[in-house]
């Protein structure tokens, strides 16, 4: 498995195993979620996506459990957390509304709750989970710096960011965003033309892709699903592999974020990089997704 350099000393395996319907599973005990994170290691698999709203509040706690319940698994492992959405659910029951919240207390508090909840002592990766309108980022920069330099954070960055929005947060801090994390797919290729991957490329950060099969929308289109099952057939892969492969194979460095809770296909995510997509095919399918031929 290949790995990507975020920081001097931060590494993620190209692949990320994203938790975020993690509580969703029936059998939510730590040592099936231990088998889970065993199956993404035995592929080298080593990055594990988080956020402190995911189950409601509840899926850092899962996942705790296993880390508890097996300290060694902490060190063969990056976590990456989420925080700054504040929904009534949880430990969040009592607000009146959801609403975003990048303000230096609550972004402080959040990140004390992940390492009770998921019984650690740093987080690898911390993101901002989506762009505040009433974020002062002369409070959170600084925020997010102090934690950095504190050690419970090794590296942040911030998912859902526009262009803007990233560079208004960057101007307010010492250390780099060292990534976006951003819906990315077949289905939702938007990110290619619109300038969200261009400034990203043009400052070496490498970008992750949440939802990378589209949440499952992918297998309704039945034009998409056709090539990417013909391409499959071709090379011995499935066409969730290929249409992952299309994210790998784009410069700009893309990470996908994939998230199942069937063991079976958690032991399969790596297929994606064994599937090669030449400049043609990458073209044949972005042609297919956007639903007509380039100009």
């Amino acid at each position: 498995m290949d790995r990507v350099q975020l920081s001097p000393d931060l590494h993620l395996s190209r692949l990320v195993y994203g938790m975020w319907r993690i509580g969703d599973d029936t059998d939510t005990s730590p040592k099936h979620v231990q088998a889970k994170i065993e199956a993404c290691l035995a592929q080298g698999i080593t990055t594990m996506d988080q956020a402190d709203i995911y189950g409601g509040y509840t899926a850092e706690a899962i996942f705790g459990g296993a880390l508890k319940a097996s300290p060694s698994l902490r060190d063969k492992i990056e976590i990456v957390t989420k925080c700054g959405i504040v929904a009534p659910a949880g430990r969040h029951s009592a607000v009146r509304g959801k609403h975003y919240d990048t303000g230096a207390a609550h972004i402080n508090a959040s990140v004390e709750a992940s390492l009770r909840d998921m019984g650690t002592d740093h987080i690898d990766l911390l993101l901002i989970h989506r762009p505040d309108p009433f974020m002062d980022p002369d409070e959170t920069g600084p925020a997010l710096d102090a934690l950095v330099v504190s050690g419970k954070v090794r590296a942040v960055g911030v998912s859902n960011f526009r262009p803007w929005d990233f560079s208004l947060l960057q101007s307010s801090m010492e250390a780099e965003l060292v990534t976006n994390q951003i819906e990315v797919s077949l289905v939702a290729p938007a990110a290619f033309t619109n300038g969200d991957l261009a400034y990203l490329q043009e400052r070496a950060i490498a970008p992750m892709a949440w939802s990378p099969l589209g949440g499952g929308s992918l297998f309704a289109n039945e034009g998409l699903m056709s090539i990417l099952e013909r391409i499959g057939a071709e090379q011995g892969a499935d066409a969730t592999a290929v249409a992952v492969a299309w994210l790998l194979a784009h410069p700009a460095n893309i990470l996908p974020v994939l998230g199942t809770n069937n063991l079976g296909r958690i032991a399969t995510i790596a297929d994606a990089a064994k599937v090669t997509i030449d400049r043609q095919t990458w073209f044949e399918l972005y042609s297919a997704a956007i639903g007509k031929q380039v100009p």
